[in-house]
């Protein structure tokens, strides 16, 4: 991210909502709200024309949903971060949304300074999801049917951490058990800027964009 202001895109088929989001953001130092969009098809649209730091995306939206359209920027080479609005938080497309990209998640009625805090902090590169979200998220994700495609899908995460050294492997577990960066540092007898070195390689070697993510890929290999 840039000196400059973190620059914000807002997603949501309501223009009432679109409206009252640009007028606080409006006011916020250190943010710039570049762009608006009703659904996703537009929000591309948007996105590319104006490369935003952070994108406000609501989920159920008419044409292009937030999830399909969360999906297809996190496809794309250096993506937006995506916070997920959302009134409800066990919104079951938000868990999809999150295991398909999105950085985290926001309530619709989020105090106006939280929201913005939430936007720098995501731009800043820090996590937005709260361990006992995490937690929560992941049994919500893994805790479905039993298929027989179980075993592939544990082959296949086990075969992806294998890239990862045995310290990061420590540090992965530990995220799969919903624990916090501060957690980890006490337990594993490291500094908090080596819990947090660890987690940006396990984010890289598993080409990841959130901990839930990397929490879902430990889940399925049975090691939590």
């Amino acid at each position: 991210m840039s000196d400059g202001p973190v620059r914000v895109v807002l997603v949501d088929d309501d223009p009432l909502v679109r409206a009252g989001l640009n007028l606080m953001l409006g006011g916020a130092p250190r943010l710039e709200v570049v762009g608006e969009a009703g659904d996703g098809a537009e929000a591309l649209e948007v996105i590319d024309r104006v490369r935003p730091d952070v994108v406000l995306m609501d989920i159920r939206m008419p044409r292009v949903d937030g999830l399909a359209a969360t999906q297809r920027l996190a496809e794309r080479p250096d993506p937006p971060k995506v916070i997920v609005l959302t009134t409800f938080d066990a919104d079951e497309y938000v868990v999809r949304a999150l295991a398909g990209g999105a950085t985290g998640f926001l309530l619709k009625d989020t105090s106006p300074p939280a929201i913005v805090d939430a936007i720098q902090r995501v731009a800043a590169g820090e996590p937005m999801l709260s361990p006992s979200v995490t937690a929560q998220l992941i049994r919500r994700v893994v805790s479905g049917p039993h298929t027989g495609a179980d075993a592939t899908r544990a082959g296949a995460a086990s075969a992806r951490l294998a890239s990862l050294s045995a310290r990061e492997r420590d540090v992965a577990v530990a995220i799969g058990k919903g624990k916090s960066n501060a957690e980890i540092a006490s337990e594993l007898f490291m500094s908090l800027a080596t819990v947090k070195a660890h987690v940006s390689r396990i984010f890289d070697k598993l080409a990841v964009t959130n901990r839930v993510q990397i929490a879902i890929c430990v889940h399925e290999a049975d090691l939590v």
